[in-house]
């Protein structure tokens, strides 16, 4: 019983995500230069790294008979913290790529070639 409680009251552990890697937020955008304008974006273990924010990717629920996952977004940046959800997707145009949805928007990221 106590070996149950404190599996549920343990931190979380940063996990991949099926979706980890480096993605470009225009065509030209500089692969090296994560979370800047002009430059790239990030999902490494968990966390997405935008521009000048970052967001803890929490409770995963995988989408019914889509190649997609719904995250609890617990973001961070400017001196402001905020909740939202956001489903990502592989991108099944652009090999490698994928989609972020927000409420509202999509989004459309080619990922930047490995350096080695």
């Amino acid at each position: 019983m106590r070996l149950a409680a404190a599996l549920i009251l343990a931190p979380i552990l940063a996990m991949a995500t099926p979706y980890d890697g480096t993605y470009r937020q225009t065509a030209n955008a500089e692969c090296a230069l994560v979370g800047a304008d002009g430059g790239s974006l990030k999902i490494e273990e968990g966390i997405f790294y935008g521009v000048e924010m970052e967001c803890r990717m929490t409770r995963p629920v995988q989408v019914v008979d889509m190649d997609a996952t719904l995250y609890t977004m617990r973001c961070s940046g400017n001196d402001q913290i905020w909740t939202e959800r956001a489903m990502v997707m592989n991108d099944a145009q652009d090999e490698g790529g994928i989609i972020m949805m927000w409420d509202g928007y999509a989004f459309r990221y080619s990922r930047c070639e490995d350096p080695s």
